[in-house]
């Protein structure tokens, strides 16, 4: 109560704090890690996790417009060799762009060839695994399954971010999906055209 003023305030709400389940967890996990990579959980987050983030959230993203512009004006087979071809240069570009945008010395993200094969190799695999299902033949099949392979995509990637980020996982599927949802309109679009 603000007796100044004469009036009642509310107390400020305070942060809400991991329970103790959740902290035990996350020592665990971060004694874990240190364990496994000599990192310990901030070094780990700046020299995997943000390089393979990156890579998995370009890999699905970007390669949506592609591969669902070539099924829907063309073939399965057509958004197969789009999808591996676009997922795999998308790997090789990305790898370079991390490599070569930060030398690891000033921002201490380590080494620049291992980050830039980290997303390179998880832009790669965000790419080719809704590529895949273009294997079947009838494209109608093949956009319903590549559909719901992106979506545990988004959900894994919104995962990680709430894991690592500690970004709310209501926001993160959120906004991976309006992402997801903006570029497959893009495809859908420039195919239907």
């Amino acid at each position: 109560m603000d007796t100044d003023a004469g009036t009642a305030t509310a107390p400020a709400k305070p942060k809400s704090r991991p329970s103790p389940a959740e902290t035990q967890e996350h020592t665990r996990f971060t004694r874990a890690v240190a364990h496994l990579t000599g990192y310990d959980e901030r070094t780990f987050l700046l020299r995997i996790v943000q390089p393979a983030l990156v890579g998995m959230i370009d890999g699905t993203v970007s390669t949506l417009a592609p591969i669902f512009a070539a099924a829907i004006s063309s073939d399965s087979h057509t958004a197969l060799v789009v999808g591996i071809a676009t997922a795999l240069g998308a790997g090789v570009s990305m790898g370079f762009s991390e490599a070569l945008s930060d030398t690891g010395e000033q921002t201490g993200r380590g080494s620049a060839v291992v980050r830039g094969a980290i997303t390179g190799v998880a832009t790669a695999f965000g790419g080719v695994f809704h590529s895949l299902p273009f294997i079947i033949s009838d494209v109608h099949t093949a956009l319903i399954v590549a559909g719901s392979v992106v979506g545990v995509e988004l959900f894994v990637i919104a995962w990680v971010r709430y894991r690592f980020l500690h970004v709310s996982l209501r926001q993160s599927l959120l906004v991976v999906t309006l992402g997801g949802a903006i570029v497959v309109g893009i495809g859908v679009s420039i195919g239907s055209s």
